[in-house]
């Protein structure tokens, strides 16, 4: 597929990158533990937001993270430079910083929207297991989707997760250029839009379903 042992290590960096910021670690899974305690009841009655105050908090979260780690990963690309055939034109580097703003809120909104399950069956740890491991293949965080024979690859493609990790990477390396990278970062615009506009729809109707008892 046009990758060679030094692109393969160049891309599981770049991927190492886009994962960092498009993996939720716990949202999900504390987004079902506030429904099901009765947490959630503090959103419902205080006039704050509880997507957008998430959605805050991992801002917060991711910021604090690449601070601490900028560094660590400052030296490892040094170290790796070699692998890499030299810095992209300025439009590849603004389409991959693009990709990789996107990838946190493709990642942030669909983590929210399985947790937002909880309200109708409480327990999501095996959706949410089962979504990790579907997750690590298909995102493209285990091998490049261009490996995957050609059929197989065009029904990866028209999935969601490959923009969280495969895409961005793949735009740094000059593999996605031209007509196919603004149809990308569009299909990936489209699908933030889409699971963020199914999470509000989740959360409204969950809470119409919602019951608390007790004090």
């Amino acid at each position: 597929a046009g990758y060679t042992d030094r692109s393969m290590i160049a891309y599981y960096l770049l991927v190492l990158l886009g994962r960092a910021l498009s993996s939720m670690p716990n949202l999900a899974a504390g987004i079902a533990e506030q429904i099901r305690n009765g947490e959630i009841k503090k959103f419902l009655i205080q006039p704050v937001d509880l997507i957008g105050f998430l959605l805050l908090t991992r801002v917060g979260h991711k910021l604090v993270y690449y601070a601490v780690a900028l560094v660590p990963f400052a030296a490892v690309f040094y170290v790796f430079r070699g692998f890499f055939d030299g810095w992209p034109d300025p439009t590849t580097i603004g389409a991959f910083v693009a990709s990789l703003l996107m990838a946190f809120g493709l990642g942030f909104f669909l983590e929210m929207l399985i947790g937002l399950i909880a309200f109708w069956f409480l327990e999501v740890s095996s959706l949410l297991f089962i979504y990790m491991l579907l997750n690590y293949v298909l995102s493209g965080h285990m091998f490049p989707l261009d490996l995957l024979p050609p059929a197989v690859r065009q029904i990866f493609t028209l999935l969601p997760l490959q923009y969280l990790a495969y895409f961005p990477a793949a735009v740094f390396l000059g593999k996605i250029q031209g007509h196919d990278l603004i149809v990308g970062l569009w299909m990936q615009l489209a699908w933030v839009v889409a699971f963020m506009l199914l999470s509000r729809l989740a959360f409204h109707y969950g809470v119409k379903h919602y019951s608390g008892f007790g004090g």
